[in-house]
């Protein structure tokens, strides 16, 4: 977990105005709910002297992200943005229930019609941190960090992959599945097959998994063995044909499927759920591998899996290396509040609300 507390402890340099590609129509209001819009024509007209304070935050223990692009929010479309004072804390930090994460001074007029949108950043990218910190607390064993592979590309439209994959980043994820995931922090996606390869093969794993290691050698080898829903027959043909070179095999076999090796072996049944990627099946292919000499295969699991599944499978030490999980990571939990709390220097805010101080936050320049 070194790493990933590295990044909680505020040591990811934040990203700036060219990180982010905002649609131009933020500046007209396009994406503003209606009544802020109307709130800065009316102060601009009426109150175009008041200073307020807005202070956004959230109501529970939470991995923040977004601010950055928050602040590059403001600074791209507010009005006169060098004459607003920003405060904020960085992405990555930990925060508490209604801990104040991000403050703007200003006219009103100037920067209230970004309110919700970032309202919506803050919730999306600091729901998506944490839920894949959680995940990768839980698949953590012994002091040991298992990777998590973020393979959320099917599971939300793909114009949201580089924030949610920034957000995957610093929660945690070792590795993502699109170089759109990897785009705000720098690297590439990563992956082996999907089961379409091995459905040009007909089917055959071997000459499959041939074609991949011939197409791109310089891979880690790591084969998808629930194709045939066999995954101990197929791992075990792999790992004959392949030897050394075979770094891992992938289960993702559907939870309404049950592996043939529990019809072949029929008298384990009735004591445990036995579809999916269930625990009895993976330990079975452990030691599989084990018996003929393949310890160095790794076992990878994905389809399904949440904080609390990886949990129950860590707690009973189910022999998973890496984990890849999807769209667990992507539930949008968290929800954000911006509240105006001071005007003209003074506490004004609704009935409920104040102004809450954290000398955690940072000025922003």
């Amino acid at each position: 977990m070194k790493e990933i507390e590295l990044k909680l402890q505020g040591k990811i340099k934040r990203l700036t105005n060219s990180t982010f590609k905002f649609d131009k129509r933020v500046e007209e209001g396009w994406f503003s709910a209606v009544y802020f819009l109307k709130s800065c024509r009316i102060a601009e007209n009426y109150k175009p002297d008041n200073i307020v304070t807005t202070q956004f935050f959230q109501k529970g223990h939470a991995v923040l992200c977004g601010t950055d692009e928050a602040i590059a929010l403001i600074k791209t479309f507010a009005k006169n943005p060098e004459e607003l004072e920003i405060y904020s804390l960085r992405d990555g930090d930990k925060i508490a229930p209604y801990e104040t994460v991000l403050t703007i001074t200003g006219p009103y007029q100037n920067f209230g019609f970004l309110e919700g949108i970032i309202d919506g950043m803050l919730a999306r990218r600091t729901s998506v941190a944490t839920n894949v910190y959680n995940v990768a607390k839980a698949a953590r064993q012994s002091g040991v960090q298992k990777p998590v592979i973020f393979m959320g590309d099917r599971d939300d439209h793909f114009t949201q992959q580089a924030g949610d994959g920034y957000a995957a980043y610093i929660g945690g994820s070792t590795a993502q599945a699109t170089h759109a995931m990897n785009e705000w922090w720098g690297k590439h996606g990563m992956g082996t097959m999907p089961h379409a390869l091995i459905q040009l093969f007909e089917g055959d794993i071997v000459e499959a998994t041939r074609a991949y290691h011939d197409s791109y050698p310089d891979d880690d080898l790591v084969s998808l063995v629930d194709y045939n829903n066999d995954v101990i027959t197929d791992s075990l043909k792999l790992a004959r044909a392949f030897g050394d070179k075979l770094k891992g095999v992938r289960i993702d076999t559907s939870k309404n499927m049950v592996d043939n090796y529990f019809l072949r072996n029929a008298d384990l049944l009735g004591k445990f759920d036995p579809r999916g990627a269930n625990p009895e099946l993976i330990f079975a292919l452990r030691e599989a591998l084990d018996k003929e000499s393949y310890q160095h295969v790794k076992i990878v699991a994905s389809g399904g899996f949440t904080m609390e599944r990886i949990k129950r499978y860590e707690e009973s030490h189910v022999p998973i290396d890496m984990y890849g999980v999807g769209s667990s990571l992507l539930k949008i939990n968290i929800g954000f509040t911006g509240d105006n709390v001071i005007l003209n220097g003074k506490p004004e805010a609704k009935s409920g609300r104040a102004y809450h101080p954290n000398p955690r936050l940072e000025k922003v320049e």
